[in-house]
């Protein structure tokens, strides 16, 4: 496949082509170059007026809460999604899963619709919660990174004694890592420093939330004396989720001993919580992705995502912030993270999203990053492609 006369975003910086053409073979991008010659098989797509960008990367979501939108939309966090007494659980625990499957294949196609091509899950329920979403993943084209979890949160009293993780729960996480990619951690305040230090021991991905409220960074204080992201790095975690609270000394040791941070800040304003410190963890060099977390109270959107993080930090630091720096995170920054080059270039997999230059909302485009970044919705996507193939829209 041959996209000719197309304006392309190349590599990890995201450099603006305004035309050029792109060959696709084998699932992979094989040239990106003017004047690419077809052979007698090729198909050809005359893509003038299109824009191609990577995939966006939604690299935190929980998808599986799906069922439950905008449930006790005006109670605590903790009543809404704490992992034992949050109303989320109890419905999780209670739903059919005819009817979780139907809402998380719903999130899913959302997903692709919204040009995300890749989604990170903390997939709650166990090995029964991960078959759930494999089930879903058979209907919809979207890759996917499961991290499962053992359903085990330790009391106050237990953490406090340093209780390890019985061997029954050993025996449940060996078997969830044999079915998934990873393993996501509700947090800290729910584990002791041993159970921590075990999980760090697991070979595949390691993430866990960290410093997402005033509150949990209390109860940590409260319990163990310590704080709650150093408690979090026990895990050894590839990367943390949330960190509003996070100190900068903290953010310093984060940028050094992990991948990155995701960053979830339309979920966390809808739960009053704060803001991410955007400047502070950019001053510290952290690397940044973004998510859009619980489908129960935020929707799995990453253009809202980023226009949201973009002005909102703006407005608060009353600081101009380069719109691609936020386009990176979406993409660039995410792979970072996975240890997945997500960037258009030669040699890497075809996943990327056709955007109409022409939209009613973006002609005309004189600033490409800016645009997609806070100008572009699902109504300006021509065509999303995962792996070199088109699983939505047409050019």
């Amino acid at each position: 496949m041959i996209l000719k006369n197309v304006s392309v975003l190349f590599g990890n910086e995201l450099e603006y082509i305004p035309s050029t053409s792109t060959q696709i073979s084998k699932q992979r991008f094989k040239r990106i170059q003017k004047n690419i010659h077809p052979s007698a098989k090729e198909e050809t797509f005359d893509c003038e007026g299109l824009l191609l960008i990577p995939g966006l990367i939604n690299s935190h979501t929980h998808i599986g809460d799906s069922i439950a939108k905008d449930v006790a939309i005006n109670k605590s966090i903790d009543e809404k999604i704490h992992p034992v007494l949050g109303v989320k659980s109890k419905i999780l625990k209670k739903a059919e899963p005819s009817q979780l499957t139907r809402f998380m294949e719903n999130s899913c196609k959302s997903m692709v619709r919204k040009g995300i091509t890749t989604f990170v899950d903390f997939r709650e329920g166990g090995i029964d919660g991960i078959n759930l979403l494999k089930q879903v993943l058979t209907k919809v084209p979207i890759r996917s990174i499961i991290l499962g979890r053992v359903e085990y949160y330790q009391k106050p009293s237990q953490i406090r004694h340093n209780k390890e993780l019985p061997l029954e729960k050993r025996n449940d996480l060996s078997e969830i890592l044999k079915k998934c990619d990873g393993i996501g951690v509700s947090g800290a305040n729910e584990n002791s420093n041993s159970v921590l230090k075990y999980y760090s021991t697991t070979k595949k991905l390691r993430a866990i939330h960290s410093s997402e409220t005033k509150e949990s960074i209390k109860v940590s204080k409260n319990v163990t004396k310590k704080s709650e992201t150093l408690r979090a790095l026990q895990l050894k975690p590839h990367f943390l989720v949330h960190m509003i609270y996070a100190t900068k000394s903290e953010l310093l040791i984060a940028a050094k001993k992990t991948r990155g941070i995701v960053i979830c800040p339309r979920a966390n304003a809808a739960l009053a919580e704060g803001i991410p410190d955007l400047e502070l963890m950019l001053k510290t060099k952290c690397n940044i992705a973004i998510g859009t977390d619980n489908v129960m109270i935020n929707s799995p959107d990453i253009f809202r995502e980023m226009d949201y993080l973009w002005k909102v930090t703006m407005g608060i630091n009353k600081k101009r912030i380069d719109p691609k720096q936020i386009l990176k995170m979406a993409t660039v920054n995410a792979g970072k993270i996975l240890q997945k080059d997500f960037a258009v270039k030669p040699g890497n997999i075809a996943d990327c999203v056709l955007i109409d230059k022409h939209s009613i909302d973006l002609e005309p485009m004189h600033q490409p990053h800016a645009s997609i970044v806070h100008r572009t919705s699902e109504t300006a996507i021509r065509a999303v492609m995962i792996g070199g193939k088109i699983v939505f829209g047409k050019i």
